[in-house]
């Protein structure tokens, strides 16, 4: 007997990238090895040594051929199994083994927006809808558009085992979110990536495409984000290291540092409007959606908890933004004695 095997990794594109997968059947009780592919036709390598590396990381069933089948989640790396220059999952393992023992966990909000025809869900040929306001979280056939997607999308995560928390629908027609965590550095963004995978399928089924730009509709409509909200240990205990934090990511060249790394077109999603800070001022506040960087009010009230960074983008690498992240936090709460 045999079974499928979908390995799936993330390509070179830049400066967004993007997923590729394919098939490989396997005998019954052979776990998935490492593999190959043409890296010339990823933006992975030239044509004239082109061969990368498939080196498998996470497993989980396949929901949609159902059965035996996997999916694969896999690292590139050179022929040499040393780490591909796209891999940012691997820079990414290194910090979270350096800070393990603050138990860092992340929950992260993916919002993208489905498409048909070049226009999002809900957009008229040749005009525009309503004004935002009636669309979030929003109930009923005139405001909310693509539901039969995302149902299936939740569906398909949960039998996949990925650790999805909740779907909502967002601030425009089309568009919508889907939160992965708690999880930690690595799982989060594994888990992200599959969902991810699982999502442009899903548009397979329906005729949809889904785009995870920042701004996928020019004019007075929200962006999309990841709000990625985070927490230690420490964090989860007390609230002074959460202001250590918050402050941590405001010092120096930190702020330009996350930003130039929190996905393509930053610049026209964080305005100041649509509930974003300016992407070249750093903020925190408590309650604030104004804010780089929020403290939500219970957090406050019970002096423990988490805080939610505003600033990614929809289509951020999750490897790069929580490596990032807990490199910041968790080297200013092990100067400070808060660990």
């Amino acid at each position: 007997m045999v079974y499928k095997a979908e390995y799936i990794w993330v390509d070179g594109v830049r400066p967004t990238a993007g997923l590729r997968s394919k098939t490989r059947v396997l005998a019954d009780g052979v776990e998935p090895p490492v593999w190959g592919f043409d890296g010339s036709s990823t933006a992975q390598a030239e044509g004239r040594s082109s061969d990368r590396v498939l080196r498998p990381v996470f497993t989980c069933p396949d929901p949609i051929r159902g059965g035996d089948a996997v999916l694969v989640l896999c690292e590139v790396e050179n022929i040499d199994f040393t780490p591909h220059e796209s891999n940012n999952r691997a820079e990414a393992r290194e910090v979270a083994e350096r800070f393990a023992e603050q138990e860092a966990w992340f929950g992260i909000e993916q919002e993208y927006t489905l498409f048909r025809d070049g226009r999002p869900l809900g957009f008229p040929e040749g005009g525009f809808p309503a004004p935002q306001g009636p669309y979030y979280c929003g109930a009923g056939a005139g405001v909310v558009f693509g539901r039969e997607v995302v149902e299936k999308h939740l569906d398909y995560c949960l039998a996949a085992g990925l650790k999805i928390s909740g779907i909502n629908g967002e601030v425009m027609p089309g568009q919508w979110e889907f939160q992965v965590g708690p999880a930690g550095t690595l799982e989060v963004a594994d888990h992200l990536w599959v969902a991810r995978y699982l999502l442009l399928r899903t548009g397979e089924e329906f005729g949809v495409t889904v785009s995870f730009d920042a701004k996928p509709q020019r004019g007075d409509w929200n962006g999309a984000g990841a709000h990625t909200n985070f927490s230690t240990k420490a964090m989860r205990e007390g609230y002074d290291p959460i202001i250590t934090a918050c402050e941590a990511l405001g010092d120096g060249d930190k702020p330009a540092v996350h930003v130039r790394a929190y996905g393509a077109g930053i610049e026209d999603r964080l305005t100041g409007l649509h509930e974003t800070a300016p992407w070249s001022e750093y903020s925190y506040g408590v309650s604030n959606r104004g804010s780089s960087v929020r403290i939500p009010w219970q957090v406050e009230v019970d002096k423990k908890g988490y805080i939610e960074d505003r600033r990614p983008n929809a289509n951020i690498d999750p490897y790069v933004v929580t490596r990032l992240i807990v490199d910041t936090c968790c080297t200013a709460l092990e100067k400070a004695g808060q660990v």
